[in-house]
Order: structure tokens, then sequence, then C-alpha cells
């Protein structure tokens, strides 16, 4: 009697905000929350990815009274399934003219309408629709008192709307609601949230939305910012996103306080100018600095991608406590990366690091983190590789951060440097290779020079799974050639008074040949304890060095140091970082491993133990010692909860532990973390230190770091007592994340180099920061967040 297909225009007419389904695209009736099972940080990580919104708190039922959650979720047959139409009363006496009243009820596929009457003219296609319309499909739900307009022209006005988007989860209330064509809708005196309906922890008021389906976008003109009932935030123009593409608009807002900066205040605002490349514009105010501007730009064009942050700060308010004055000055820092493909095999990588003094960092580096940062490093390379090689050509220059420090303290420049390695396969076992450096050293006040350090060796790998045997033999050729004036340097810098240089040649050169043959078995065997069946293996290895002797006290420490002492060292051809030094040795290493491993293949332990005995003095490293010290090592994992970790070193020349560390870890369900941690040195170092993030409940978790340092004896200051100490608590409910964290802290920045005698001499520092997240308004996470990621170690 009447074309039902005509009437589901006015249906399609409904979908006034956003969030329809494409036509072939099914969606949920809500967002749900991740599995927690997948969303797990393994034991063990040192870097934990960062949860993604979590909606779990949401009320699952928090819909429009009206939903239906039996009507099907799937768009692709709108335009083939049939319609059905049901009306108390229906009058059709005016053939162009149908009046349908009495739960007046019209659907097909995910579409639904409901209604008290409807008039349709299927001529213009004019629609009115009162009393109590409900509207429902896969990515929205709608109601209003009444509803008018054109489907031809994509035209309607709603009244009283109520209306809420299934897939980003945001809802609110209108006085009135405009269509304006098939894309763009507009609302007046509307709300808008992302909390459950009816329960609005936070939400905006405006005197218009505009809502672009095309895009993405909304608009919201002369808005209130609410939490609760409170107006905290005026915002005369605001975009927000209404679907998960990335869109500009403001980021989430931090407040803070550090020692040295005072009172913060950042409002980043993101700028998405184009698919493949954004910029952020942060500007922020310190009570005691001044304000500060912030900029980051991040590209991604065919073959090349990069990011620029600069920082600049007009004026200065602060006090000087370091080398540099800064007072009443200007400042600023700029960080650039590029990775540029060049041609096959080929690419380029360039960083650039500045700031305008050395006290930046101390000064505005973020306080929440733990590791201070004394030198930048920027540098250049075009590098590349094939099937067996690898080759790069470039520079490195380091720009000093450390307050207290001159650039004495820098490491060498190398200006420049190239690097080829080679491994080519001759036979299945047998294999040769070679390792070549080129770099020319530069630094003020040192003696400068070049270095060609070359190394081929040819090895070779025998054994099968329960054994192997693996010879190698190198030749290590290195040569140099100083600068002028080199005698009027010694290790230190520039030589003063009637003191002698080391460096007796201009070009010296060191020659000489290292042998190596490691070997080891693997013997394995079904065992069980406590009723778990796991396999058990023993390998015991043996590994022989020698290295002949040869004098290098003429030659300059340009990159070189003495690596600290561990387990693997037991198997290393040198202890020395860099090429400058090479030890001698006629050494053989004993170990012992053993591990078990689950029905699955997953290992739960794993022990070693060795140890180096020394069949001659040794030279270089300038010891006469029969044997090293004792080195094991044990990693535990009980189950998917718990893990150990440990290592201990005792050397029978001092009678003493030389290094020891402990580390255990436990999760407590899937949001909290417990570890625990020893760490010595003798002589060097020694410190307990605890970190936890705690869940009190579905909202509320806490979490902490604690690190403290008993008095040791050493020839240089080091912190002690409790030199590391963060607090902090977060509440996350359906739609808003709110932390707060301090820290109070010994800066690391004051020890090595100590502060100016009359300057500020509070070695301790204090932050805090607040950090609000609104679930929804286009910004993944904050920037307590990743601080807390890398501090705390399982973090998410």
């Amino acid at each position: 009697m009447f074309p039902p297909r005509r009437l589901l225009a006015v249906a399609a007419a409904l979908a006034l905000f956003g969030g329809q389904v494409p036509a072939g695209q099914a969606a949920p009736a809500a967002r749900s929350a991740p599995d927690p099972a997948d969303q797990s940080c393994p034991l063990g990580s040192f870097h934990c990815a960062p949860r993604p919104l979590n909606y779990a708190m949401c009320r699952p039922n928090a819909l429009l009274e009206f939903y239906d959650p039996a009507l099907s979720q799937d768009s692709s047959q709108r335009a083939t399934a049939p319609a059905n139409v049901t009306a108390q009363h229906v009058d059709s006496s005016d053939q162009s003219v149908y009046h349908l009243s009495g739960d007046v009820l019209l659907q097909r596929a995910d579409q639904q309408l409901q209604a008290d009457t409807l008039d349709y003219n299927d001529t213009t296609t004019d629609y009115d629709a009162r009393g109590n319309v409900r509207y429902q499909e896969a990515g929205q739900l709608l109601a209003a008192s009444h509803l008018s307009g054109n489907t031809n022209a994509s035209r309607g006005v709603a009244d009283d709307v109520r209306y809420q988007m299934l897939q980003s989860r945001g809802n609110g209330v209108a006085r009135q609601g405009q269509m304006l064509d098939a894309e763009r809708t507009r609302y007046s005196m509307a709300t808008y949230s992302t909390c459950d309906v009816g329960h609005h922890v936070w939400e905006f008021r405006a005197k218009s939305i505009s809502i672009d389906k095309a895009s993405g976008v909304g608009v919201a003109r002369d808005a209130t910012m609410r939490i609760g009932k409170v107006p905290f935030l005026y915002l005369p123009y605001f975009t927000f996103p209404t679907d998960d593409r990335r869109k500009s608009g403001f980021l989430y807002p931090t407040l803070g306080n550090t020692s040295r900066a005072g009172f913060q205040i950042s409002t980043p605002y993101y700028l998405n100018l184009a698919p493949n490349y954004d910029a952020t514009l942060d500007p922020r105010y310190y009570s005691r600095r001044g304000p500060l501007l912030a900029g980051e730009f991040r590209y991604l064009v065919p073959g090349s991608g990069g990011q620029l942050n600069v920082e600049y700060v007009p004026d200065d308010r602060g006090k000087s406590d370091g080398l540099a004055d800064t007072t009443g000055k200007s400042r600023y820092l700029v960080n650039f990366s590029d990775r540029t493909a060049l041609w096959d095999g080929w690419r380029f990588t360039g960083t650039y690091n500045h700031v305008s003094d050395a006290s930046y960092l101390y000064d505005y580096g973020n306080a929440m983190s733990q590791k201070p940062v004394y030198n930048l490093r920027s540098g250049a390379a075009i590098s590349g590789g094939g099937k067996w090689w690898d080759a790069s050509f470039g520079a490195t220059t380091y720009e000093n951060t450390n307050p207290f420090a001159t650039d004495s303290s820098l490491p060498y420049r190398q200006l420049p440097y190239a690097l080829f390695s080679a491994e080519v396969p001759l036979t299945r076992w047998l294999q040769t290779g070679v390792d070549t450096s080129a770099v020319i050293f530069r630094k003020p006040g040192y003696v400068e020079g070049q270095r060609e350090d070359l190394y081929p060796y040819l090895s070779a790998d025998f054994g099968s799974a329960a054994w192997f045997v693996r010879p190698r033999l190198a030749w290590r050729y290195t040569a140099y050639q100083l600068e002028d004036g080199y005698q009027d340097y010694g290790r230190s810098g520039r030589l003063t008074g009637t003191a002698t240089s080391p460096f007796t040649e201009q070009s010296p050169t060191r020659s000489l040949p290292i042998v190596s043959l490691d070997s080891g078995l693997m013997f394995d065997r079904s065992t069980s304890l406590f009723g778990t069946h796991y396999t058990q293996t023993l390998e015991p290895r043996l590994y022989y060095l020698y290295v002949p002797y040869r004098d290098q006290g003429n030659l300059p420490l340009f990159d070189t140091n003495l690596m600290s002492f561990d387990y693997w060292q037991l198997f290393s051809t040198n202890q020395f970082s860099g090429a400058d030094r090479q030890m001698d040795a006629n050494n053989v290493t004993a170990a012992l491993t053993t591990r078990l491993l689950d029905n699955d293949g997953v290992e739960r332990l794993s022990a070693s133990i060795g140890q180096i005995r020394y069949l001659s003095r040794q030279r270089v490293l300038g010891t006469d010692w029969t044997g090293s010290a004792y080195v094991a090592q044990l990693d535990l994992q009980v189950n998917d909860h718990w893990r150990v970790n440990s290592s201990w070193q005792w050397s029978p020349n001092s009678r003493a532990v030389e290094a020891a560390t402990f580390g255990l870890q436990r999760r407590l369900g899937d949001a909290g973390i417990v570890n625990l941690a020893y760490h010595y040195r003798r002589g060097r170092l020694e410190q307990y230190s605890a970190s936890a993030v705690y869940p009190l409940s579905d909202k509320w978790r806490l979490f902490g770091a604690w690190a403290f340092a008993p008095a040791i004896e050493t020839n240089y200051e080091l912190p002690r007592g409790t030199v590391d100490a963060m607090l902090g608590v977060e509440y996350d409910s359906c739609c808003v994340t709110l932390r707060l964290v301090g820290r109070n802290y010994v800066n690391q920045s004051y020890y090595g180099t100590k502060p100016i005698p009359g300057t500020n001499t509070n070695q301790r520092d204090n932050a805090v920061m607040f950090e609000i997240v609104f679930k929804g308004l286009g910004s993944t996470g904050g920037q307590i967040d990743p601080l807390l990621r890398r501090d705390i170690l399982g973090y998410q």
C-alpha cells in the first residue's frame, strides 16, 4: 500500500550526529575493553607499551533506554534487506502523502525508527516525525521529541535531542539539531562527553557544536569545560574527534612544580597538518623563570622520516647555579633527527642536538626523569650493507650539559669516521671476515690525531646439537698519526711545568695476533620438580685465549675505557672498549651452565658459574693473578608472575665480593607490579631500590619508587641516604584519568664535579606534576605516563 524503502529514507535522515557505519562494515554496539591478558607486559621487559584507553569501568548497559541489543549489527545488508513497517493506523487516502500513527516502527537491517506519528510526502520527500522519536543503527542512537526535514536534500531539524555514538562513546543532549547535508550537522545549546550516559564526570557545554562525519571532527563554539557541575575552563573554540582518526586540538594539560623552575603549566596543541606530517605547539609557563614555547614537527615522506623539537625561553628570570650566567638571557633547545633511504641498501641518519648553555637541561629538563643527561650527541652518517658486509661513514660531536663541568669532561669528537665489516663463508663450517675503522679524533686542549684499526680473522664452527668447537685466528693492526705538538700533551691535557709526555712517537703502531678456542658440551635429561616435568640441561664450556703482550704506553686513549667485569667478559677477547688498548692474555676459562625448560620450551631457570685461570701475568691490565673473580648468574622465572635474577662476583685475590646484583619482580594481577633490586660494586656503588604499581581497586592505583645508598668508602663523593623517592596516585574511571606524582631526589649533576663555592649547594631537589586525561578527546597519553613506563620496570 505504500513504498517502504522511501519511508526508510526517513530513518537514514535521522543519522544526525556522525558515527554512522559505512555500508559493508559491521560495528559493535559499544566499545569494549581490551583483554588484559593480551595487554600485560612480559616480566623482565625494560620498556612496556602504553596501555590503550581502558573503558572497562564504563557501565555495560550505559545506553539510551530504547537500545535493542537484538538488532542486527551488519550494515552491509541495508541495500538488499527487506523493510518491515508496522503502525496501529495507516492513512494513504492522499496517494502522495502517508500518515502513520500509533507505535510506528520501521526496521531494515541494522536500522530502526520508532515514533508516535509519522507523515511522509512521497512527491517532495518531506517528512515529519512527532512524539518520542527514536532511531538506532550500528553506529549510534538518537532520540528527539520532533523531527522534520527532506530526504532528497539531506536536511532536517530535530528538537530536544539526546544522542549517543556507539563507537567513539560520545554522547550528550541538545536543544535543537540541524542536519545541513548528508555529512554535516549542527547542534544548538548542546553538551558532549565520553562518560556514561547520565553520569558525566566531565562534559563541555557549548552554544553550538558542529559535526563533520567526512573528517571525523567536531567543533564546539563558546564552550565551557566542566568537571561534575563545576566549570573550570572556557573555550571560545574547541575541536574534538568523533572517531579514531588523528585531528588537531588541545592535548592533555599538565600542571607541575620543581625546585629549579617553580610552578609549571603546559597546554599543548596538536596540529594534524597532513596525513604524513604534523606538529605540536606547547606553550608553558614557569613561575620562577617565565614563559617557554616548545614545538614539535614530525614528517614522513617517501624514503624519509624525521622529527624536529624546539624550545625557546625569551627571558629567563631564574637564578644561575652553574658555570654559565643565564639570568635575563634568552635560552633555547633544538633536537632534530632524520632517517632517509638513499639508494638500494644505503641510508642516511642524522641527529642534531644543541642547547644555548650547559645549564639548560638542569633548569628545564624533565625533573620526573631519573636519568641526568651530561652531554648531547650530534652526528650524521651514511651507512649501507649487503649480504656479507656493512659500512658507514659519518661524524659525531658532543655538547656539554653538566652545569658544573667544563667541556674537558666531553668525549672526543669523531670528525669523521669510517667503519667497514665483512664476514664471508668459505665452506659450511669455515668463514673469514674483517672489522676495520678509521677515525679522526678532535678535542681542544688534548692530544689529537687519527687512528686506523684493522682486524681480519678466520674462524670455524664445528659441532652438532650436543657439542661445539670454534677456533678463531685474528690479527689486529692499529696505527696512529698524531697532530703536531703532541709532545706538549699528557693524558689529562696540556702539560705544565717539567712534566713529560707519554707520547714518544707521532706515528705509533701496534700489531699482534689474537687466537681463541671455544668449546662446549650440552647434556640434557628429563626431570620432575614439585610435580612439574622439565628438561634439564648441563652445559660445560672451556675457552682458551692467547694474545701476546705489546707495550701500549705511548698510545693515546681516544675512546677506550676498561669495561666492568661480568659473566660475558669470561669469553671476551678484550676487556677494553675501543681500539686504543688490547689486553694480553694466556688464559683458560671454565664455565658451567644448567637450564630448566618446561614442556612448552620456556626457560624457567638458567644458572651459570665460571672463572678465568691466568697462565701468565696480565701486563696491560696491570695484575698478576692466577685467577679472576668467580662469576655466577641466576635467572629464575617460576611462572608468569614471578621473576628473579641475580649475579655475583667473588675474588680470591681480594678475598671479597667484588660485585653483586639482585632483582625480584612480582606482577600483581594485570595492572600491578613490584620490583626489588640491589646493586653493589666494591668501592664504587651500593644501592637498594624498590618500585611498585599497586592497584587499590579498579579505579585507583598507587605507584612509587625509592633508592637508598648507604655510606661507602670511595675516593670521590657519592650521594648517600635516600637518593631518590617518588610517589604517585592514579584515578582511572570510565572517561577520565587523573595522575599526581611527586619526586624528591638528589640532583646527580652535582656529583663528579662539585657546585661552585658560594652558590646553591642544596643537592636535593623536588618535583610535583599533575595531569588530567580526558578519554576520547584526541590523544592517547600524557607526559607522566611515558616517564613512569621508563622508570618503573614493568609499568603500564
